[in-house]
């Protein structure tokens, strides 16, 4: 084994396991700050097989701008309490069924074709071309995520303006 491939199982088990973190925890500070962690793994990952670009857009769009969204919704919703059960015994026993069954038909795929991997292509592109090409081909879906996260802002403003009973200011 050389060392890259030692880094790469070290991180991917670190952005699995801060990933958990991040859906385990009851706090919602700490679970936004485990999935930041997963967020800067998963560019590492991206990094270390051969793409960049995809890394630092990972940084700059996901642990940057989608966390801040993140945090503010989180900061403009006050949640009182957090209920002393995490998840009632009729969710959590299918979550656990079909979680095996995922990992049982992941195994498999694994192991059904162990050389599949080697015949792989890398796709090579400059950061203009990839710009030109996603912004020519998909801009309407990158118009309606914009929108998306700008009625998700609005929609926390209002909320976190409704659970501390303030109003907002009516014109005169």
């Amino acid at each position: 084994m050389t060392l890259l491939t030692i880094l790469f199982y070290g991180i991917a088990i670190l952005t699995l396991a801060s990933t958990a973190m991040a859906v385990t925890r009851r706090n919602m500070i700490h679970a936004a700050l485990y999935l930041v962690l997963s967020f800067f793994c998963t560019a590492l990952l991206f990094y270390l097989l051969g793409a960049p670009f995809l890394a630092a857009m990972e940084i700059i769009i996901y642990a940057g701008a989608i966390m801040v969204l993140f945090l503010f919704i989180i900061m403009m919703i006050r949640i009182d309490k957090a209920s002393a059960q995490v998840f009632r015994a009729g969710q959590l026993v299918p979550a656990i069924i079909i979680s095996m069954l995922w990992l049982v038909a992941l195994t498999l795929l694994v192991l059904e074709q162990p050389n599949a991997a080697g015949s792989l292509v890398a796709a090579q592109a400059s950061p203009g071309e990839f710009g030109f090409y996603v912004f020519r081909n998909h801009w309407l879906s990158i118009e309606i995520a914009s929108m998306l996260l700008l009625v998700a802002l609005i929609a926390a403003l209002l909320l976190g303006l409704g659970s501390r009973g303030d109003s907002p200011r009516k014109p005169s």
